[in-house]
């Protein structure tokens, strides 16, 4: 599977699970929040790394559209990436079967994605991500959310 393949693959499985392609990245949008997904190809290797950004709305007085900038350009309000579990899949250096990488970013948005996004679109789900450990909330983004 070439790297072309594999993102349109990426965009296809996001797709049909109700991210909105732009700017090279996916979103969900809500009212709270909006969740970005990015994937960064290495400079250092042929693979990828899954840019997983939340912009949560209102927060330090600030208001997100979805845009060029919240792909390419900033990090978010939060920022983490796939778990290591799921950085195979994302790897061209490691040898796999194209149905297994296929099979592998299903599970990726099926296990952890899906459900993450789930909680991530709130301000809540954002803030019992921190507490059970999913994500560390910076001291002043921690503030703002009360």
């Amino acid at each position: 599977m070439s790297s072309k393949e594999f993102k349109k693959l990426f965009g296809e499985v996001a797709k049909s699970h109700g991210f909105e392609n732009a700017f090279g990245g996916w979103f969900k949008n809500c009212p709270e929040s909006i969740v970005v997904l990015d994937l960064q190809k290495s400079n250092y290797g042929d693979y990828y790394e899954m840019n997983l950004k939340i912009y949560i709305q209102g927060i330090f007085g600030n208001s997100y559209s979805i845009s060029k900038d919240l792909v390419k350009k900033d990090i978010g309000d939060v920022f983490t990436r796939q778990p290591l579990e799921y950085s195979s899949v994302l790897d061209f250096d490691t040898p796999m079967d194209d149905e297994k990488r296929k099979t592998g970013v299903v599970k990726l948005f099926s296990d952890f994605i899906v459900p993450f996004t789930d909680k991530a679109l709130s301000k809540s789900g954002i803030k019992e991500l921190a507490d059970k450990g999913k994500i560390t909330l910076l001291p002043a983004v921690k503030g703002e959310l009360g």
